[in-house]
């Protein structure tokens, strides 16, 4: 499980106007089912499960979850079998990403939200441990120290490729910037979106994922003014700027991750926030099958945004 994804200079009116050096670095091209960060975080989480010979892997997700839909292909590719834990009702187990995931084997284990809630617990991961001996535990969104060692390579690979100010990326766990941070050793500023409604909370998943010796780190912050009304909200207005970005740009992004980040930058820029002759770095994180779910409630124009696989026949 290795690679090295392309870094790309785009260009923008907005860019040109204000003098801005942009480029992107397509983790969302790594691989066509486990793409952008979901393959770094789950790279040595599923080495690790088949060098300690475990039987299987137990995560955690929503109806609609990225690391659900990632990381049922990514065991049935490595022969280990996989349960998820799911946060929802069993009348999910249909739609476009949990169909996926039963076609690729993971065993869908359905709860309600209280149950879910302890899906940090210690008892609670002891329980399930008992039942399930000898099945490696990866936590939701991928987010624990191995996954910090996946995505720390993006700072190596960055560092061959070119030179930058400021990496952006979307914050959702914690575990993409707390990577980020724990490879650049203060050299770069390190800019974090958030694309859900939880205050300074992120910022404690974040530290709680760094090690020690990294935990005073300041060369990083999380901007919390660009959720868009909380986690997976967004406007009409909101899909139709990231749209004719894309249409500009010609990279797609859907509206939870990395097109918050998108909006942000644009009105980041507006307001003046980077000097002329910066040169910033997106992160694509991935995750266009989400739009999927936007489909499926009917959230997004389906005609509008770009053509995701055919789901396996349910």
């Amino acid at each position: 499980m290795s690679t090295f994804s392309v870094l790309q200079t785009i260009t923008h009116p907005v860019f040109t106007q204000h003098k801005l050096n942009v480029q992107i670095k397509r983790d969302d091209l790594i691989h066509n089912i486990i793409s952008g960060n979901k393959w770094r975080k789950l790279k040595h989480n599923i080495l690790h499960a088949k060098s300690i010979g475990a039987k299987g892997v137990i995560t955690f997700g929503g109806c609609f979850s990225n690391h659900i839909h990632a990381c049922a292909f990514a065991c049935f590719d490595h022969g280990l079998p996989v349960i998820g834990i799911i946060r929802g009702e069993e009348s999910s187990q249909n739609n476009y990403t949990l169909a996926w995931a039963k076609h690729w084997n993971m065993q869908l284990k359905f709860v309600d939200r209280k149950t879910y809630r302890m899906r940090d617990d210690e008892t609670y991961l002891k329980q399930l441990q008992q039942q399930y001996p000898d099945h490696f535990i990866i936590p939701e969104g991928g987010s624990n120290a191995l996954a910090l060692c996946g995505v720390s390579e993006v700072i190596e690979e960055l560092s061959q490729q070119s030179e930058f100010d400021t990496l952006m990326t979307p914050v959702g766990s914690g575990g993409t910037l707390a990577g980020l941070i724990m490879g650049d050793k203060c050299k770069h500023n390190l800019l974090g979106i958030a694309v859900l409604k939880q205050q300074h909370y992120l910022e404690q998943a974040v530290l709680s994922l760094l090690p020690n010796q990294i935990k005073q780190s300041s060369n990083w912050r999380i901007a919390h003014e660009f959720h868009r009304g909380g986690y997976a909200k967004f406007s009409q207005i909101d899909a139709d700027r990231i749209r004719a970005f894309s249409h500009i740009v010609g990279i797609d992004f859907e509206p939870i991750y990395s097109g918050k980040m998108i909006l942000a930058l644009l009105d980041l820029i507006a307001s003046g926030y980077f000097p002329e002759h910066h040169r910033i770095v997106l992160l694509h994180t991935g995750g266009l099958q989400g739009l999927a779910g936007m489909f499926e409630r009917g959230l997004l124009n389906q005609d509008e945004w770009p053509l995701l696989p055919a789901p396996p026949v349910r």
